[in-house]
């Protein structure tokens, strides 16, 4: 029996051996796998490999010569067919067993191992090949209920009634007629749009490999099962796995009484009471297979007459917490390095474990779906406002809150909510920043349901109404909307992603911290190893009860004292809310953005609410109403917000700079010195960080005559609009820092309005006019040129300059990658999103080192 086929005849069919020329991207990696295997000498049986080439050109009626394949394989053995994809996820057609089962064969082998098993082995390929192959009606054949001779007699008799000619009895018939069957159904539609859905590329190859059987049926233990060392959903150490006595394939993973388990079990019969030197060699080969190919590995073997045989070893299945587990386990063992530990982990993986998670296995009950804006999953009661959502909370009651669209009024309702859904927004929409920074589940843009809050009313996709109190779950990992309350899988951090994100952390290059309004959010921060905060937003603390009030005074106020009396009330109130967060954030850096939104967001717009405020401010009704709609702008976030309201009203800023200078002094008391850093929001010229740094100053110069005590701070600036890009060079030499405030920019220079691009931008990524949502993954070409352009130009007025990113992007793994080719010192995002930068950072980091 020839080794090695003549290659000039069929180069496209290869005997696996330890030196043939077979690869993952020709041959598959089934293929690959199984050829390291028998480089281990491993007891392999005899496969020959058919790469992607031969089997496209088998799909469209070009056969290699069957009788050479044959020629690998002893006289009379039977034959498997199974697929080889270079990636195992992409799936592909189900193998074929027992091929080259005759009449023939079927008396030989009832003299060898008897008459049942000769039969089981031949009705099973007679169905299979008729269903898989001959694509005869399964029905037919389902309903045989007879096993031994006579069933193998109906099965013969079904397929020569439907196919209306007997079963085939050539081996080289019938492999062919397997292999072409297998071809085209990869080659198939629907085939090409599953794995398309799973990222396959469009013209992805299969490999098909050709293995003699170890039968698995007949005298002496024969069986069949699937074995591997670690829980692949834990990636604990556990012997997993089945045995099913006198089966073939993975038939012991479907279950069924006749299914047994691996290792002793106290509820049922093992392997290793039933055969135990079968089974500790399994054990002894899934272990040298660990050692050797460097990974947690599932055997699927056959046992023939006590006699052990591997079929194939492909990687454990594991969910994210498994990999993180089994990706450490590997290296605190030796057999790999710590990089590439790190290398093994996906980062967008790492949600699964910092929160609450829909079982993969649970059924789904699908009422909506939109833009999966903040990950995790949550159930609870449906509710219409912020107030509902708080005196749910107060209940004990967990609650969803569902809005149109969220707004700064809404952030005590989405504190108490488990979860939030919004029919308008998109990834920097204010829903899915704040949900991102709170780690709340939160789907937005579900534009296919119904939002009748007036009514206190959602209507599902299909016709279906909620009213307030039903209970939904909302999974903002995957943007769908459930009905009822599934199963979910709990977060788990444990020591393993401590350990693992301290090897990551040994190796990235760039910094990260976190965006962070809340001494809850700088809490969080701080447990996932922030290296400072980023982006501190202040609007968000004027929006408490005892707070707003003072707020609205200070907007209706007529005169610069009358602005500052207000603000006065609000001065000690800002001062204990920077004084906390500099305390947690002890020893690292804490950079606070000045005021940013137009102060139309502070005023009520229906008419109870102005009904209050005009009794809070002792005023008439028609006088509030009057002055509520002389403030409206029809383009607010391009009005008069950020700078440009620091300029027209400078006592705001006055006022939060004195508070962020007391802090100073008082947090500085009792640890590390603060060097607070203060940001300038929307800025477009010099001119306005000349004129607010001369004020800014101006304040920190009496709060230290004040109090007698030095401090040091810097200023910076939000880099959002184009043009503060364009004109960094000259903005630069006024300030200590740009950071580049990417969701704005992004908004500007596409002119989408961020909270309003989910509705279509779905069919924009569908028909390729953006590659992705330009708000989840920064658009290297437009608005990164922008930036690069604003990186080189800050340098060049200011050499010494610090650079970051601040917004969303600041999360997302490819955003991160642009930000260290273009320079950046640093990116920050939403505390729950640190721990996949940090992890990102270092692969790229790694992933440079080894080019």
């Amino acid at each position: 029996m020839p080794d090695t086929l003549r290659q000039d005849q069929d180069p496209g069919v290869t005997l696996i051996t330890p030196s043939a020329p077979i690869a993952n991207p020709t041959h598959g990696g089934r293929a690959k796998c199984l050829q390291r295997l028998v480089r281990l000498d491993l007891p392999v049986p005899r496969t020959v490999a058919i790469d992607f080439d031969t089997v496209h050109r088998i799909a469209h009626g070009s056969m290699p010569n069957m009788e050479r394949i044959l020629d690998h394989f002893r006289p009379g053995a039977l034959l498997c067919v199974r697929p080889s994809s270079e990636d195992p996820d992409w799936g592909g057609p189900g193998s074929v067993l027992n091929i080259g089962m005759n009449d023939a064969a079927y008396v030989d082998l009832s003299d060898r191992i008897g008459a049942d098993a000769a039969s089981a082995l031949y009705q099973r390929f007679v169905v299979s090949f008729a269903i898989h192959v001959a694509r005869l009606d399964p029905d037919v054949f389902e309903e045989i209920e007879a096993t031994g001779q006579q069933g193998l007699s109906e099965a013969l008799s079904a397929y020569e009634e439907e196919a209306e000619e007997p079963f085939p009895q050539d081996p080289a018939r019938q492999l062919a007629e397997v292999l072409r069957s297998m071809a085209r159904a990869w080659e198939g539609t629907t085939a090409r749009l599953l794995r398309q859905a799973k990222g396959a590329p469009v013209d992805a190859g299969l490999g098909l490999i050709v293995q003699e059987m170890a039968l698995g049926l007949g005298i002496g233990e024969c069986g069949s099962g699937v074995l591997q060392l670690a829980n692949s959903d834990t990636g604990l150490p556990q012997v997993t796995g089945r045995y099913l006595r006198q089966s073939q394939g993975r038939e012991a993973l479907r279950g069924g009484a006749g299914s047994i388990f691996l290792e002793r079990d106290p509820r049922g019969p093992s392997l290793e009471e039933l055969a135990p030197d079968a089974f500790e060699r399994l054990k002894q080969y899934a272990a040298f297979m660990r050692l050797k190919l460097r990974a947690e590995m599932q055997i699927e073997f056959t046992i023939e007459n006590g006699n052990v045989h591997i079929l194939d070893g492909v990687r454990v299945k594991r969910s994210s917490r498994a990999a993180l587990r089994i990706a450490v386990r590997l290296a605190e063992d030796g057999i790999i390095s710590r990089p590439e530990a790190v290398m093994r982990v996906e980062p967008r993986g790492l949600s699964e474990l910092l929160h609450r998670q829909v079982d993969p296995e649970a059924e789904r009950d699908l009422i909506g779906r939109g833009v999966a804006a903040s990950p995790g999953a949550a159930t609870g009661r449906i509710v219409f406002s912020s107030s509902e959502a708080q005196a749910s909370a107060a209940r004990g009651e967990p609650c969803i809150l569902v809005r149109r669209e969220t707004s700064p009024e809404d952030v005590r309702g989405m504190h108490c909510a488990v979860a939030v859904l919004t029919e308008r927004g998109g990834m920097t929409s204010h829903a899915a920043v704040i949900g991102r920074g709170l780690g709340l589940p939160c789907v937005v843009g579900a534009v296919g349901m119904g939002f009748k809050t007036q009514q206190h009313q959602l209507v599902a996709e299909d016709g279906r109404r909620f009213g307030e109190g039903d209970v939904i779950t909302v999974d903002g990992t995957s943007g769908q909307v459930l009905a009822g309350s599934p199963k979910m899988i709990e977060a788990v951090l444990d020591d393993s992603f401590q350990t693992l994100m301290s090897w990551a952390d040994e190796e990235r290059d760039i910094g990260i911290r976190a965006n962070a309004d809340t001494p809850a959010d700088a809490l969080t921060a701080r447990n996932f190893a922030a290296q400072g905060i980023g982006l501190c937003r202040t609007e968000h603390m004027f929006f408490d009860a005892e707070r707003i009030t003072p707020m609205r005074e200070m907007i209706f106020a007529d005169s610069s004292k009358d602005r500052e009396a207000a603000l006065a009330r609000l001065l000690p109130m800002q001062r204990a809310d920077f004084t906390e967060l500099f305390r947690i954030m002890e020893g690292m850096p804490v950079c606070i953005r000045l005021f940013d939104p137009p102060l139309h967001e502070f005023l009520p717009s229906d008419r109870s609410g102005m009904r209050e405020l005009a009794e809070a401010l002792d005023l008439p009704v028609s006088d509030v109403t009057r002055r509520v709609e002389s403030m409206g702008e029809y383009n607010p976030m391009l009005g008069m917000r950020g700078v440009r309201l620091g300029i027209a009203v400078p006592e705001i800023y006055d006022m939060q700079a004195r508070a962020i200078f007391e802090a100073t002094i008082e947090a500085s008391h009792d640890g590390a010195p603060v060097v607070p850093e203060i940001m300038l929001p929307l800025v477009s010229a010099c001119r306005e960080v000349e004129l607010l740094r001369t004020r800014i100053d101006a304040v920190a110069a009496a709060v230290r005559n004040e109090r007698g005590r030095d401090f040091d701070y810097s200023l910076g600036v939000m880099v959002e609009t184009p043009r503060a890009c364009l004109r960094a060079h000259e903005i630069a030499q006024h300030a200590h820092f740009l950071s580049f405030g990417t969701n704005d920019l992004t908004q500007m220079t596409y002119g989408l309005s961020r909270d309003d691009a989910g509705r279509f931008m779905s069919h924009y990524v569908q028909q390729g006019v953006f590659a992705e949502d330009p708000f989840h993954r920064l658009d290297a070409e437009g608005v990164g040129e922008l930036v690069r352009i604003g990186v080189e130009r800050g340098r060049q007025g200011n050499g010494g300059i610090m650079l970051s990113i601040c917004g969303e992007h600041g999360g997302d793994p490819d955003s991160i990658a642009f930000c260290r080719t273009a320079g950046i010192d640093y990116v920050s995002c939403s505390p729950f999103r640190v721990p996949v930068a940090r992890l990102a950072a270092a692969q790229l980091a790694i992933a440079d080192k080894i080019k």
